[in-house]
């Protein structure tokens, strides 16, 4: 029987702010705080994202990280960025324009046209 993906985390220093950045642009919703060291957001399509509090994350890019899509690309990467994301770089190759973005703990994300 295959493995079945349920949930992604994230390692932060703060895990309860960044919990709740990600809730508000994901539409999630916090379903769990654990004091704050292991908080868990629960997406409207059954997967989930985790954020667990570390002394000191993984230095440098991260290896993995999260795609998801837009329908009015502009306006998304400009709301992300007037609450708390930075810009990473601007990509269009393969018929497709996405952005690169960096969420407010430094985790790099994708935004495409979707």
């Amino acid at each position: 029987m295959p493995l079945a993906l349920s949930m992604i985390t994230v390692d932060t220093r703060d895990a309860l702010p960044l919990a709740r950045w990600w809730a508000e642009q994901i539409g999630g919703t916090i379903v769990a705080e654990n004091d704050g060291w292991y908080v868990v957001v629960a997406l409207t399509n059954g997967l989930r994202l985790s954020f667990q509090k570390v002394d000191d994350p993984t230095p440098g890019k991260n290896r993995l990280h999260l795609d998801m899509t837009s329908d009015d690309l502009d306006a998304d990467i400009a709301r992300l960025l007037e609450v708390g994301a930075t810009k990473v770089a601007d990509y269009e190759m393969y018929g497709g324009r996405w952005a690169t973005l960096a969420d407010p703990d430094g985790n790099q994300f994708c935004v495409a046209e979707g």
